[in-house]
């Protein structure tokens, strides 16, 4: 062979191997995307779990209505729907339900849940109070030491058809009580089971 040939032999291999380290490159670059498709494959399916999940605090909120120990019913179609009266740990009782309009107009006469609330601390439930018969006391709802209630505030109106949660903490009665009278103006007062 001729040192002509040979230049020709080597540049035609040089040039097959060239071309064949440009179609690796390319496989190697569409792996690549495959890859990048690849990370972001496990990342779809992550936001999908992700959003699966989401819902589930909903379903657990939903699966199951509140139990109802006991239903007030006040002006203009207000009702006041009693789910808990539990002690707590701390020496508290804690009543819990939601306050519902079922009149087909907005509920704005909310100042008599008030009771004495101190002026500035705006709308609330600290009217409410327990009465123990049997021990023959009233309980009022506690305050902290600012003197706002430990209860739902904030409550100016009630739409029709709309449902606001409704929460007052008052001093635990002795344990020798097992039941209690709710009241909060404008309802009808309800006799409720502690529990707890």
């Amino acid at each position: 062979m001729g040192i002509r040939h040979m230049a020709k032999v080597r540049g035609g291999a040089a040039v097959v191997v060239a071309a064949l380290l440009a179609l690796t490159a390319a496989g190697c670059g569409g792996d690549g995307g495959d890859d990048a498709k690849g990370a972001s494959k496990p990342s779809q399916p992550q936001s999908q779990n992700a959003g699966a999940q989401a819902p589930s605090p909903g379903k657990g909120q939903s699966s199951a209505p509140a139990v109802v120990i006991a239903t007030l019913k006040g002006q203009e179609g207000m009702v006041l729907e009693i789910n808990s009266v539990q002690r707590d740990p701390g020496g508290f009782l804690t009543v819990s339900g939601q306050l519902k309009n079922t009149g087909s107009t907005s509920f704005k006469d909310t100042v008599a849940w008030r009771g004495i609330e101190l002026k500035g601390t705006g709308e609330s439930v600290a009217g409410a109070t327990l009465v123990d018969k049997a021990g023959k006391k009233r309980y009022y709802v506690l305050r902290d030491t600012e003197s706002r209630c430990l209860c739902t505030t904030g409550v100016s109106s009630v739409d029709a058809g709309q449902a606001i949660p409704f929460f007052a903490q008052f001093p635990t009665p002795p344990s020798s009580t097992s039941e209690v009278e709710f009241n909060l103006p404008t309802f009808a007062p309800a006799t409720v089971k502690i529990s707890g």
